[in-house]
C-alpha cells in the first residue's frame, strides 16, 4: 500500500512542495501553472471530430481532432444551418468545431485536505482530466482510469503519491477493491451547503417530474407550477446492443440517489454496448434494478437529441439541481458508508 500521510507528514510534504517549485521539475501540474483567461473545451468522444473551415458541417475539414485534446475557445456562435436542437459552434484557433462532442472545462487547482472524514469526503475533478493510478507491492504504480472534469468521487484517504506529494485515495461505491489514486490538487471537496435540499417543505405529493421524449425536455413541477426545465438526452434504442437502450415510458418514482456512481462495467471490454464510466455525478434512479437514472454527463454536449443507453443524460449543473430537489432526501455529510446512497419511495416521474 502507498504510505499513509499523517498530519506531521502532510506538513513536511507541504514545505517540500513549496521549496521544490523553483529547483526541481515536477511531472504533475501544480497551482502555479499559467491558466488562460479564455474557455477551453475537451474533445469528449473516442472518434474523430472535425475542425471545419466554416461553422457548418459540409465545410472544408481543416483537420481531425483526437479524444481528450484541449482547444482554446475564442467565442461561441449559432450556425444558420442548425441543427435546431443544438446549433452552437466554437471558434478555435484553426477554425470552427461543433459543440456536440465536446465538454467545456477549466483548470482549477486545490489545496489538499489535511484529513478525511471517517466515512469519506465527496469531491469533484476540477481540471480537464486526471490520470488515476492503482498501486500494488508487486507492480508499483500503474495507470488505470482517466477521470474527467466535474466527475464526482469519494476520497477515503490521503497518501504519498509517486511524486512524493499528497494524493487522494478514491474508493468506488461499487466495491472496496476498486481503489484509485490521484493528485490531491486535482479535486475540490464538496461542502455540505452545496447539497442542501431544494424546496424541502413542499409536500411529497406536490413534486413531480415530467419528461417528454418527443421534445427531449424535462420539467419539474411543484403543484401546477413549473419550477425548473432542462434539455435532456434520452436512450437511443440502438439495434444489436446487448443492453436495453430505450428510455422506458410510464409512471415511476425516484428510488435511489447517489452523488457519485460507477456506471457500466468495472473495465470496459470494448464489445458493442459496453462502457465504463467512473464518477458519474448526481444520479437519481427511477428504475434501480436495471440502472435507469437521471444523471450528469461529461461525454457529450448534445442535449436535445437521444444519446444515451437508456438513462436520462443531463448537464451536470441541471442534474445536481434535480438531485437536490427530488426525494428521498440526501443527508450530507454522511454518518456511515451506507450514506453514499439515499434510498426510499421518492418523487414521482412521468415519462411519455
Amino acid at each position: 500500500m502507498p504510505h499513509h500521510i499523517s498530519r506531521r507528514d502532510f506538513l513536511k510534504l507541504g514545505a517540500l512542495t513549496l521549496g521544490s517549485v523553483a529547483f526541481s521539475p515536477n511531472p504533475y501540474p501544480r497551482d502555479e501553472r499559467e491558466i488562460p483567461d479564455y474557455p477551453v473545451v475537451r474533445i469528449a468522444v473516442d472518434r474523430q471530430t472535425a475542425i471545419y473551415q466554416e461553422p457548418r458541417e459540409h465545410s472544408w475539414v481543416v483537420r481531425w481532432t483526437r479524444q481528450d485534446e484541449l482547444l482554446n475557445v475564442f467565442y461561441t456562435l449559432t450556425s444558420s444551418e442548425g441543427p435546431a436542437y443544438n446549433p452552437f459552434w466554437y471558434r478555435v484557433s484553426e477554425g470552427y468545431i461543433y459543440s456536440a462532442y465536446t465538454q467545456m472545462v477549466s483548470h482549477r487547482y486545490n489545496t489538499p485536505l489535511e484529513s478525511i472524514p471517517e466515512y469519506g469526503q465527496l469531491a469533484e475533478i476540477t481540471i480537464p482530466y486526471t490520470q488515476a493510478y492503482q498501486y500494488s507491492t508487486r507492480e508499483g504504480w500503474q495507470p488505470h482510469f482517466r477521470l474527467y472534469y466535474e466527475t464526482t468521487h469519494w476520497i477515503t484517504d490521503i497518501v504519498e503519491g509517486p511524486d512524493n506529494q499528497p494524493w487522494y485515495e478514491l474508493t468506488s461505491e461499487v466495491t472496496d477493491f476498486l481503489v484509485n489514486y490521484v493528485p490531491a490538487t486535482h479535486l475540490r471537496p464538496i461542502a455540505p451547503e452545496e447539497l442542501t435540499p431544494i424546496s424541502p417543505d413542499v409536500p411529497y405529493e406536490d413534486k413531480r417530474i415530467e419528461v417528454s421524449l418527443a421534445r427531449q425536455f424535462l420539467s419539474a413541477f411543484e403543484g401546477d407550477q413549473v419550477v425548473f426545465g432542462a434539455k435532456i438526452s434520452s436512450g437511443q434504442g440502438i439495434k444489436d446492443v446487448p443492453i436495453g437502450t430505450r428510455t422506458p415510458t410510464g409512471r415511476f418514482h425516484i428510488t435511489s440517489k447517489s452523488p457519485s456512481k460507477h456506471m457500466g462495467s468495472l473495465s470496459a471490454s470494448g464489445a458493442p454496448g459496453t462502457y465504463s464510466l467512473p464518477g458519474v455525478p448526481w444520479t437519481s434512479f427511477f428504475i434501480y434494478e436495471t440502472g435507469v437514472a437521471f444523471h450528469g454527463t461529461f461525454w457529450h454536449n448534445n442535449f436535445g437529441i437521444p444519446m444515451s443507453h437508456g438513462c436520462i443524460n443531463m448537464r451536470n449543473d441541471d442534474a445536481k439541481w434535480l438531485f437536490r430537489w427530488v426525494t428521498p432526501q440526501y443527508d450530507y455529510p454522511i454518518q456511515d458508508r451506507s450514506g453514499w446512497d439515499a434510498r426510499g419511495y421518492g418523487t414521482q416521474v412521468l415519462i411519455e
